[in-house]
């Protein structure tokens, strides 16, 4: 599985549209997604103290060749869909609020397999 933390408009457009699309597929020509083990790093660094998030757990093998991981600035390999995600590839998504200093809950009926929250 990977992740998505997404706008909720972004996420009320999916389910409308069928699939899942953000403004960098369309900026960047990719979907940025994380790994489990950068959620946090992620969701501290881009959306600190924002509300009206989704985490969307997207599994990986539904995207075939879209999806590709890469390590596009020095920090290591992060997943990009190449594509709009289709909503049969997303299983799950929860409500997702960062607090300002970057930490967050997890949600409720997600486990992980080790502290994301670092």
């Amino acid at each position: 599985m990977i992740y998505r933390i997404a706008e909720q408009a972004d996420w009320v457009r999916a389910q409308r549209e069928g699939a899942f699309a953000s403004a960098d597929l369309a900026e960047e020509g990719f979907i940025h997604c994380s790994e489990q083990h950068q959620v946090a790093r992620t969701a501290k660094k881009y959306y600190a103290g924002k509300t009206a998030l989704v985490l969307l757990e997207i599994d990986d093998g539904v995207l075939g060749t879209a999806l590709v991981r890469e390590d596009l600035t020095g920090s290591g390999l992060f997943p990009h869909s190449y594509a709009p995600i289709p909503l049969v590839a997303i299983v799950r998504h929860f409500d997702f609020a960062v607090a300002m200093d970057g930490s967050f809950a997890l949600p409720a009926g997600l486990e992980w397999s080790s502290n994301n929250n670092d």
